[in-house]
């Protein structure tokens, strides 16, 4: 019984969550309240700036471990954004470099422009994660 309730109850986080994502999205003009915001990393606010374009770099990519995304330039002002989290083990991806985005614990690449598995273990591409970008400024999207 113990297990239906412990469901019921990260179901119910699960939903609150998606709600609060949904609202975040649904709130026009107030994506912009982020742009000043007081920390460097633009993750001040739900639905605000996850980072500036000036952030990315091209060819490489930055890592927003608190927003669970990574977000690539593979051309210069192309931009795309990945989950953050391996489909190896489920460990979060550190960094982007040499053009790709690599997982700390197993050594599993992933390519800049796809998110496709570059060595492995893993051998599911990292999912892709819509994003907008509005002037400098990347958001969900």
């Amino acid at each position: 019984m113990s297990g239906v309730a412990r469901r019921t109850v990260v179901a119910a986080a699960g939903g609150a969550g998606l709600a609060a994502a949904l609202t975040a999205c649904g709130g026009g003009g107030s994506g912009d309240s982020g742009t000043g915001g007081a920390d460097g990393e633009g993750a001040a606010t739900e639905g605000g700036t996850l980072a500036r374009t000036g952030d990315i770099p091209v060819g490489g990519g930055k890592v927003v471990a608190d927003r669970g995304v990574v977000i690539t330039q593979p051309k210069a002002g192309e931009f795309k954004a990945f989950s953050s989290k391996c489909t190896h083990a489920g460990c979060a991806v550190s960094a982007v470099k040499d053009g790709v985005i690599v997982c700390p614990c197993h050594q599993s690449h992933f390519d800049v422009s796809d998110g496709s598995v570059k060595s492995g273990p893993a051998t599911a591409s990292l999912p892709p994660t819509p994003i907008q970008v509005v002037g400098d400024a990347i958001s969900f999207g």
